[in-house]
């Protein structure tokens, strides 16, 4: 059951990014305090009154201690990450141990609730969809080995006694993500076609930004028996990969057409390619876009009463429209979901296409 909550204060890790931006823009218009943790300064033009910004690295454990001691949060939700593109090593640094430090710092402060984020890549490549919440994790690769442990971590704590929402979000999409969609955009621009593995008549699910954010809340608002759960969030309407890309390419008013590639043959070049590193494609996305890849969300709907509003071509079209207004000036450096991956030997390929 979801219930309204008095405004109360609540610590947003990894608030620079694509969500937790969005996350504290609706957690201030609802009356919240909010205590924002990033490693990054605060863009735009100022902090709002009730909101206030550490620097700090969430392996800092002595950082995060006093800052969540200095504000009392109530709540904290950690979004904090890696990408899938970062260093083995920094993977696992910041996803487990820098969630485990999350952790201790927040019960050490008497945060009466944790909200975690982690991923639905912790089911690896899974043989049953939809895929339910009991699927067992089945990592492949670093980044979903990573978000594994690190719900491990949020587990003991669960177990200790502390209210902790898991939530388990597809791919989220919308204004100010691109990432490796940033290719597809770019490529829709240009005019150009867009390849696809094999037939690309697979079954695939995101999830708008929005949505997102309305599951955080849920978690956030629900009773502690509730809350204290395990959730998968994600659209209840999407279709295939052709059917999403060519939305975008129509969009884009080219006349275009999503193209089949063998994907055999694709997947051992683009494998090769992203070992030595002259591709952003890394090998679970390839081998996920192969078969069909969707979630059940029954028990976030039932339980946190987690109802999506836009559909995966709406959070996709959503992204396309934001990118073509603002995201071509965005810089280029670092390396996140807001900024476009560089795409290596890939941009070569347009030519063909």
């Amino acid at each position: 059951m979801v219930t309204e909550r008095p405004a109360s204060t609540i610590a947003v890790t990894g608030a620079a990014g694509m969500l937790g931006s969005h996350l504290t823009a609706r957690l201030l218009a609802d009356g919240h305090r909010v205590h924002d943790i990033d490693l990054r300064e605060p863009g735009g033009a100022g902090l709002h009154e009730r909101q206030e910004w550490t620097v700090a690295d969430i392996r800092d454990g002595d950082a995060l201690a006093a800052a969540l001691a200095e504000s009392g949060p109530e709540v904290l939700v950690h979004t904090a990450s890696a990408l899938p593109s970062y260093p083995r090593e920094q993977i696992r640094s910041v996803i487990v141990d820098g969630t485990r430090s999350v952790f201790e710092a927040a019960c050490a402060a008497g945060v009466g609730r944790i909200v975690h984020m982690s991923s639905t890549a912790v089911y690896g490549l899974p043989s049953v969809v939809p895929t339910t919440e009991e699927y067992p994790r089945e990592p492949t690769d670093d980044y979903s080995r990573a978000k594994a442990d690190a719900e491990t971590v949020a587990e003991e704590y669960r177990a200790r006694g502390h209210c902790v929402s898991i939530l388990r979000p597809k791919t989220f999409l919308g204004p100010g993500r691109m990432g490796l969609f940033a290719m597809l955009f770019e490529w829709a621009e240009e005019g150009r076609n867009f390849p696809v593995l094999g037939s690309g008549n697979v079954l695939t699910q995101m999830l708008a930004v929005e949505d997102l954010v309305d599951g955080v809340v849920a978690a956030v608002r629900a009773e502690p028996d509730v809350a204290n759960d395990t959730y998968n969030l994600a659209a209840t309407s999407f279709g295939t990969v052709r059917e999403q890309f060519q939305a975008v390419l129509d969009a884009a008013g080219h006349g275009r057409r999503v193209v089949s590639v063998p994907a055999g043959p694709a997947v051992a070049v683009l494998g090769a390619l992203q070992r030595v590193g002259l591709s952003p494609v890394y090998g679970r996305l390839l081998h996920k876009l192969r078969g069909d890849s969707y979630v059940s969300v029954d028990r976030a709907a039932k339980r946190l009463g987690f109802s999506p509003r836009y559909s995966t071509v709406d959070a996709l079209l959503r992204s396309y429209q934001w990118w073509r207004t603002t995201g071509k000036s965005v810089s280029t450096s670092g390396n996140t979901s807001q900024q476009p991956w560089r795409q290596g030997v890939l941009a070569a390929a347009k030519v063909f296409f």
